[in-house]
């Protein structure tokens, strides 16, 4: 599509990566599509072969059961899988919790978690969000209360990806005072007595994602669960690790507009309208043209973050503007490409329409986008 750009932070190692990985999404994803919404999840079997092949944790290091790469090969990842379409397989929630423990956990959770993670036995979600809290972290209500050598868990949580089929849960809790100081993260397994799973949600898009709501009950854990091993940490734990799911989410975007242009292009050259293919109307080659130049720099943008990623210097700003602009971007061109389907854009047979539908989350999860927009505009 792009055939003279290439991202300059990709080398041959990463395009090796890149070709099984994209492989491993075409092969064993990509034709699950279908089948994985209408059981509003996926299925454990490709947690495992995501394992094997190194991609759920691709840049951890090989002494916690990681593949001890850097975070371009899960940029990889993250554009590979939107490069088939695919938002249902939760690989970057496990990624992202994986990294909050690498990131902030004793050696004793690192050795404890890890590895299981790693090899796609133990899958992961983050329990955050709350009735009537949404992006703000500071009123959360979830309570952890310590009892001992334990913490006693009681709350609820929604919009939970991977919620039928965690493992293990990333918790927010509050542990002490209101505020950002009282904020704790609890990793809780789901096996322990007191926690439950509430309904798998009923959403207009993703509907493979099982999205669920969480209910904690007197869930007593071991002290030792308490992120990094000391309470009080949770908010500045998250401020440190949210512009890396921004960016994932970011990046995310950007694969997603490649698919829908390679989409958009191949049905319009096929599929004719008063005797031509659509693609011989000026008005389609201008729209084309323009939506193009639009994936093209939201690839440049993109590449610019990861680059970033990579050597170690993104920012929550950077973050923030890469999250709320190139998921805007997103939605803006599916819209766009879908309008040239006509009637059969609205079939959920064709990918462009079920895009169209995953799309539009982009804007709200990982912190809507009028948030990060005020973030950005704090640093102004």
């Amino acid at each position: 599509m792009f055939e003279n750009y290439s991202s300059h932070w990709m080398d041959g190692d990463l395009e090796q990566f890149e070709a099984m990985v994209a492989r491993f999404f075409r092969e064993q994803v990509e034709p699950n599509d279908l089948k994985w919404r209408e059981a509003k999840r996926t299925g454990r079997d490709v947690w495992r072969k995501a394992g094997e092949l190194g991609i759920i944790l691709p840049d951890v290091p090989e002494q916690y059961g990681g593949s001890g790469g850097t975070p371009a090969h899960m940029a990889v990842v993250i554009r590979e899988q939107a490069r088939v379409g695919d938002a249902a397989f939760g690989v970057m929630l496990s990624h992202i919790v994986g990294h909050y423990i690498l990131a902030f956990g004793t050696e004793a959770q690192k050795l404890r978690w890890l590895p299981g993670i790693a090899s796609g036995e133990v899958i992961c979600s983050i329990a955050m969000t709350e009735p009537g809290t949404g992006s703000d972290l500071q009123a959360i209500r979830c309570r952890a209360d310590r009892a001992g050598d334990a913490y006693v868990v009681n709350g609820a949580k929604t919009f939970i990806t991977n919620g039928q089929q965690s493992d293990l849960v990333l918790v927010v809790a509050r542990t002490g005072a209101e505020g950002a100081k009282g904020i704790s993260l609890i990793l809780v397994e789901t096996a322990t007595p007191g926690f439950r799973r509430g309904k798998c949600l009923d959403k207009i898009g993703i509907e493979g994602a099982d999205t669920s709501e969480m209910y904690f009950d007197d869930c007593s854990v071991p002290a030792d669960n308490v992120l990094g091993g000391v309470e009080g940490q949770g908010f500045y734990q998250l401020m440190g690790q949210l512009p890396y799911e921004r960016a994932a989410i970011a990046i995310s975007a950007q694969g997603a507009m490649e698919r829908a242009l390679a989409l958009t292009l191949d049905y319009v050259k096929q599929r004719k309208a008063f005797g031509k293919a659509i693609v011989d109307f000026q008005n389609t080659r201008f729209e084309l043209a323009d939506i193009k130049a639009t994936v093209l720099a939201c690839r440049t943008f993109c590449d610019h973050v990861i680059e970033k990623w990579v050597d170690g210097t993104l920012d929550p700003t950077l973050a923030s503007m890469a999250k709320f602009w190139l998921t805007d971007r997103q939605v803006e061109v599916i819209d766009r490409c879908l309008q040239f389907f006509g009637g059969y854009g609205y079939m959920r047979e064709y990918p462009i329409a079920r895009m169209y539908t995953d799309a539009r989350v982009q804007r709200i999860y990982g912190g809507a986008n009028e948030i990060q927009r005020e973030l950005v505009g704090r640093s102004l």
